[in-house]
């Protein structure tokens, strides 16, 4: 009856398919479509397809792919509706040529399917047969469809941005590469999918999948992409303050299939945002400023200081990190009751086990503010990171033997200034209000009743970690909820620098004591200043004040703390983190018992990076950018060494700087060959024995 029917080649129309399903930034040789909408391909054949012919196209995913686990999908153009919610059309049939448009269910499996083309007996498999099927924001049917078209930019496709770091009242954006289109970072998100061991069935849900990339961008458990490390020696390994982007991070991992070294949170935040905005869920990171790592769920964080004010490391389980990064993932919680579709907090730092793990959400941010802390997913660690109330001891020694004293109680510090790169600007955007309410108010107090319901409360006794040494009996337990009691002298500390807190120059601070009540007031005042890391543990005390104070009804002080350059120079070169300033200061009134303690965190300030580049460049044509670095401070940076990376424009860069005296300047340059059109950022920075927190960027237009 004639000539068997045999397909003789396909093309994906790659270009023209990738334009429309917004993945034509891919660094791909494959398809790369979203699920839930219609993508074409062109087939050719030995000669005309007729009404009699059998023509099916199967795409598989998985080792075994079975009809029956929908993990084989079988499209006919000639017949009705497949029940696997795919569909499939003859578009144009002319020749020996065939055009045909497949739609993949907005519920399909994501990851990488491979095509092959039935006609009779023949099956035809194509030289490049892989598809890669992503979730589809833009899709009203897909659980993560958002409906804003910035917001989809934003969340989805830029791949730089800024994660936010530094302290509550001093906060920088440090600019991150995220990466997501780059070669072989889809690559290592199909890899991890596969290594989830999430069935095929699950990876349709961005609950799973999200909740299983928390789990799998830590190398804990299950040998994930990055090993956390807080200890200050990076030695075998880079060190975290050291990475600007993901994009080497995820690369190495898919090339060795071995946990990189090292990651701390903004890190472990930053390739989270790039696994998902690569996968298609949109994402953004977020930094939680003064945040609570609550060991015990009692809503309480314990802060031990000695009669000098200077802070305790070592009694305390629970900490309060100057700030801490997790990331918002955006999608419908169809396991939920109705109300908390929306954001969803993840967090891929490892630092609590959940159901066995170091895992963490989704949760909605709703829940969060609302006090529903019995949802899933972690939702107690995630309420008690923004909400939980600080309690000052003083631990005093009275005849040899340690004294626990509680002098206050804090309940607005903690969780402050919760930030995010704002949409489709390069600035801040404050989202505290989205995981809670105003302190104070009538709805932030329900929902703390609410959340304390689900929170083992526990009595007002220090915590340590050799508690049972410790007399119980005369420490009362009380409510959750507490009444600041009125002040009768209007004590006020304030903490503040008075000249610029350069590394090299004294650090020059001032406590200021303030009262506002009349009378005569006598004012213990000790205050410390110390050095710590991001994650609160202190790495140096330097020095304190101890002064007794009068004071007459309406009046202040200021003490002056003066820090000379030699006490914390050495500290600095020995850690290898970017350390903070932390001054703590206590007023004790003579008298009454009306004690206050007052901390501040400070960062240290840096000269700058100047990035020199031409403002628009031509695609494929090379321009020249130059980083000039001056050494304004009073000491000399060692090891110096400039990281420098551009997407679409160069790849990530190290020089070698060495030793940078006091007035030297030091000027790289670089060749670069812009492959991608649109607005493309480079960053740069500098990292040195003393200091490691200068960055800079800078943008630049590439036009046809």
């Amino acid at each position: 009856p004639g000539i068997d029917l045999e397909v003789t080649g396909i093309d994906f129309l790659k270009s023209q398919n990738s334009h429309l399903h917004h993945t034509d930034a891919y660094h791909m040789e494959s398809l790369v479509v979203r699920r839930g909408q219609a993508f074409q391909l062109q087939l050719s054949f030995n000669r005309e397809l007729k009404a009699a012919d059998k023509l099916v196209l199967c795409f598989g995913i998985g080792k075994r792919p079975m009809k029956i686990r929908w993990t084989l999908i079988s499209l006919n153009p000639r017949r009705e509706q497949d029940l696997s919610e795919w569909q499939i059309s003859i578009i144009k049939n002319s020749g020996k040529e065939c055009l045909l448009s497949v739609i993949s269910s907005p519920r399909a499996t994501v990851g990488r399917y491979t095509l092959n083309v039935k006609t009779g007996t023949n099956i035809y498999k194509p030289k490049n047969n892989a598809v890669y099927l992503l979730f589809n924001p833009w899709c009203e049917a897909d659980v993560v469809f958002l409906a804003d078209e910035a917001q989809r930019k934003e969340y989805v496709l830029n791949d730089t941005g800024y994660i936010y770091v530094g302290s509550a009242y001093n906060i920088y954006g440090r600019p991150w590469n995220f990466g997501q289109f780059e070669e072989f970072v889809l690559d290592a998100c199909m890899y991890l999918l596969d290594k989830s061991k999430l069935k095929l069935s699950n990876r349709t849900d961005p609950v799973f999948v999200s909740r299983a990339m928390s789990a799998l961008v830590n190398a804990n458990d299950d040998r994930g992409v990055l090993l956390g490390n807080w200890s200050g020696n990076y030695s075998n390994g880079t060190s975290p303050t050291d990475w600007i982007g993901s994009v080497s991070i995820l690369q190495k991992y898919y090339k060795t299939k071995k946990p990189v070294c090292y990651g701390q949170c903004w890190v472990f935040s930053g390739v989270l945002t790039t696994v998902m905005r690569c996968l298609g869920i949109p994402s953004r990171s977020v930094t939680n400023f003064s945040s609570a790592h609550d060991t015990e769920e009692n809503l309480r964080v314990d802060i031990y200081l000695n009669e000098l004010g200077e802070k305790l490391n070592s009694i305390s389980l629970d900490s309060i990190w100057n700030f801490h990064v997790w990331n918002d993932v955006w999608m419908k919680r169809m396991d939920l009751p109705a109300g908390f579709d929306g954001w969803q907090a993840i967090d891929s730092t490892p630092q609590e086990l959940s159901q066995g793990i170091f895992q963490c959400g989704p949760c909605p941010l709703k829940a969060i503010r609302d006090g529903d802390v019995y949802l899933p997913f972690d939702s107690k660690f995630l309420y008690a990171e923004v909400n939980a109330d600080k309690v000052y001891w003083v631990v005093k020694n009275v005849n040899g033997k340690d004294k626990y004293i509680r002098i206050s109680t804090e309940t607005q510090g903690i969780g402050m200034n919760i930030s995010t790169k704002a949409v489709g600007q390069n600035k801040r955007e404050d989202i505290t209000a989205q995981y809670k309410y105003p302190e104070g108010s009538r709805e932030e107090r329900k929902a703390m009743q609410k959340a304390s319901s689900f929170i083992r409360p526990s009595g007002m006794v220090p915590r340590a970690r050799f508690a049972s040494t410790l007399p119980m009996g005369h420490m009362a337990s009380e409510p959750r909820v507490l009444h600041e009691a009125v002040s009768k002298t209007g004590l006020q500390l304030e903490i503040t620098n008075t000249e610029a807190l350069y590394p090299g120059n004294p650090l020059e601070l001032a406590i200021t004591v303030k009262t506002s009540t009349p009378g005569s007031w006598t004012i213990n005042l000790a205050g410390s200043c110390q050095l710590q890391s991001y994650t609160g543990k202190v790495e140096a005390s330097l020095g304190y004040v101890k002064e007794t104070i009068k004071l007459e009804g309406k009046s202040e002080m200021q003490v002056p703390l003066k820090i000379a350059a030699d006490e914390y120079m050495k500290t600095l070169a020995l850690v290898e983190d970017e350390v903070f300033i932390l001054i703590t200061a206590i007023a004790e009134v003579q008298g009454t018992d009306e004690k206050l303690t007052k901390e501040t965190t400070m960062s240290f300030e840096y000269p700058p990076i100047t990035v020199q580049m031409p403002e628009t460049a031509k695609l494929n044509k090379d321009f020249s950018c130059a980083f000039i670095f001056k050494n304004k401070l009073n000491v000399p940076l060692d090891n110096c060494k400039l990281l420098v990376e551009g997407l679409g424009i160069f790849k990530k860069s190290v020089f070698d700087e060495g030793h940078v005296k006091p007035g030297r300047i030091i000027k790289s340059e670089i060749i670069c060959t812009p492959t991608r059109l649109g607005e493309k950022k480079i960053i740069a920075k500098l990292i040195s024995t003393q200091i490691k927190g200068i960055s800079a960027e800078k943008a630049v237009t590439i036009t046809e």
